[in-house]
Order: C-alpha cells, then sequence, then structure tokens
C-alpha cells in the first residue's frame, strides 16, 4: 500500500495542459536522445547494501528469483531508460528520476514538471536493495543471480559478455562469442582464414608516400585450439606514415597471457624482430595501434627492406604462435 502511495502521480497526470504534456516530452525525448549510462556510486555514506562482488566467477548460483515486471518498471528512470541507482530523486508528487539525468532536465520533473528540490526517495531505494535479478548476459550462458546493487559491476566483468568484432577498418557493431565472430569474420567480412601456429604476411604498395589511416589488413590464425586476429596497417604518425603489425587473442585477457608470438621483418642484410603477448580483443584495435604494441616499422626503413629503387613498398612479416609452459 506504502509503494502505491508513493508512485500514485506515476500514472495520473490529468492536472497537466495537453500542451504543457507535448511540449514537455519533446523536450525529454531529446534528453533521453543525449542520455549517458551512470554506474552506481561507490561512497559508503549512501546506504548500506550489503558486499558487492568483487569476483564474477564466483558467485555462488541461486534459484532463478523472478522480478515483476512493474517492479523493474518503478526502477527505470523516465529520461535515460536505464536502472537507477541511489541516489534516486523524485519530485513532490512522487515521480522518481537518476541522479545522472537530474541535471539535464534543469530541477523540473520530467513527468509533471514540477520543481525536484532535493528529496531523495529511500523507499525505492531500499526495495532495490532488497531484489536479486539475473545477469543480462544470461543468453550468453552466465546463470547467475546477482543482488541489485552489485549486477551493473558484475556484467561489466562477466566472463560471458559478448565481443566485439576484431574487424578494423569500418565501425562494426555486431557483438557475439568467438564461435559466432569466427563465422562473422569470414562469411561477412571475407577475412582470410588459416590452420597453424607460423604465417608470412606480405604486404605490397605502389606508393608508399602516399598512406590512409583505412590502411590495413587482418588475417585469423587458428591454432592451439585457439584464434588469433593478425594486424597489419599503415597509419599517419606526425608528418610519416608508420607501419604496424600485431595480433591479437580471439578470447580474455586472462587467457590470451598463456601465448607469446614474435614477427619478423628485414631485407637487404637487415632485419628487425618483435616478440609479445596477444592483446585480448576485449581491448579495441584502435587502443592496441595507439599503444604502438606490436611491430613498428618506420618509412624510410620499410623503404630499406623493400629494396629496389625504393618507389615501391614490399614488406614481408613473418612469425609464430607459441603456448607458454
Amino acid at each position: 500500500m506504502q509503494i502505491a502511495l508513493l508512485f500514485k502521480c506515476q500514472w495520473g497526470e490529468k492536472g497537466l495542459p495537453k500542451q504543457s504534456m507535448a511540449s514537455a516530452n519533446s523536450f525529454f525525448d531529446d534528453i533521453r536522445s543525449h542520455a549517458e549510462v551512470i554506474d552506481p556510486p561507490e561512497s559508503e555514506d549512501v546506504m548500506d547494501i550489503g558486499e558487492s562482488v568483487s569476483d564474477p566467477t564466483q558467485n555462488s548460483v541461486k534459484p532463478n528469483v523472478g522480478v515483476s515486471s512493474s517492479v523493474r518498471e518503478l526502477l527505470e528512470c523516465p529520461v535515460c531508460l536505464n536502472a537507477m541507482y541511489p541516489p534516486i530523486h523524485q519530485c513532490s508528487n512522487g515521480h522518481t528520476l537518476c541522479s545522472g539525468c537530474k541535471p539535464r532536465v534543469h530541477n523540473r520533473c520530467p513527468t509533471c514538471r514540477h520543481e525536484l528540490g532535493n528529496i531523495r526517495c529511500l523507499a525505492l531505494e531500499k526495495i532495490a536493495a532488497s531484489l536479486e535479478l539475473p545477469c543480462k548476459y544470461q543468453s550468453f550462458g552466465c546463470i547467475g543471480i546477482y543482488p541489485y546493487y552489485s549486477k551493473l559491476k558484475h556484467e561489466s566483468q562477466c566472463p560471458f559478455r559478448p565481443y566485439n568484432c576484431p574487424y578494423a577498418g569500418s565501425e562494426c557493431t555486431v557483438i557475439g562469442d568467438i564461435p559466432y565472430l569466427v563465422a562473422h569474420l569470414k562469411d561477412d567480412h571475407k577475412v582470410d582464414m588459416h590452420n597453424g601456429s607460423t604465417f608470412n604476411h606480405r604486404y605490397v604498395k605502389s606508393n608508399p608516400h602516399e598512406v590512409e589511416n583505412a590502411t590495413w589488413m587482418l588475417t585469423v590464425f587458428s591454432c592451439f585450439g585457439q584464434y588469433f586476429c593478425l594486424h597489419f596497417e599503415a597509419f599517419q604518425l606526425g608528418m610519416a606514415p608508420v607501419y604496424i603489425a600485431f595480433l591479437r587473442f580471439m578470447g580474455d585477457d586472462n587467457e590470451a597471457k598463456n601465448y607469446s608470438y614474435s614477427l619478423e621483418v628485414g631485407g637487404n642484410g637487415r632485419k628487425m624482430i618483435w616478440q609479445g603477448v596477444p592483446r585480448s580483443i576485449r581491448d579495441s584495435h584502435r587502443k592496441v595501434r595507439d599503444s604502438f604494441d606490436g611491430l613498428i616499422i618506420q618509412r624510410n626503413m620499410a623503404l630499406f627492406f623493400s629494396g629496389g629503387d625504393r618507389k615501391e613498398l614490399k614488406l614481408r612479416v613473418t612469425g609464430r604462435i607459441w603456448k607458454e609452459q
């Protein structure tokens, strides 16, 4: 009964003029389109809600506890549509709002347009603290049930969370598990697939003085029961082109550390060798590239390796992957 009274105005807005409601809806639709996900606060003075889940793989699996859709709707911010975490604000009529959206609405309730003030909805915060919900990656295999305030942290570390497509050169938004992404790379991006732990990568460019950031190549290798992505690309660093080759592991970082790889490029009696640990595809292609975690070849050295009249770039990058004992 108390919950119904607290949110009695959630659905009753007859006193609000239609013209005002229309303009308000337009205003908040615009805000919603620019909303950001707000992480739950970590300060201890908000509310004692119990221990957080520090290791997502150690959480005990509990029976799936059903939570009514009406309760979940109460915990949904009307502006950003994300789950609300303390401090949850409310207006004098009981309409709620997350702390991240409060500054965006200029201290006006998005439902009734009354001034928000600094009223906390402690009752809703306590209701949320009593809930246990399944991980949103349940369809990917996670069967854990987590307290409401620990769920977001778990999901950020959940070993079942899907991977982003590792394809570089386009903003591909496909996500999925490793088998799905391997098929996606082969069928949709037409990436070359190879079996084995050694490789010989050839890169040829007729005009090495012109370099676009999108000049890149990707090959997928299957070995040791795993998949690896070999990236090779040219990008502009200052005034001159730079070439980089690096390997990414299709899996999590803790598994990637079990492998090492080496890359070698040379010519004219000279050679450069790089050895490292493949980066997980949890790290974006751009993040790895911009950290220079790979074999870096300056243009002048690349032209020297190419031989001839230095007017055509001809690089051959060889390498191998091995599993650490």
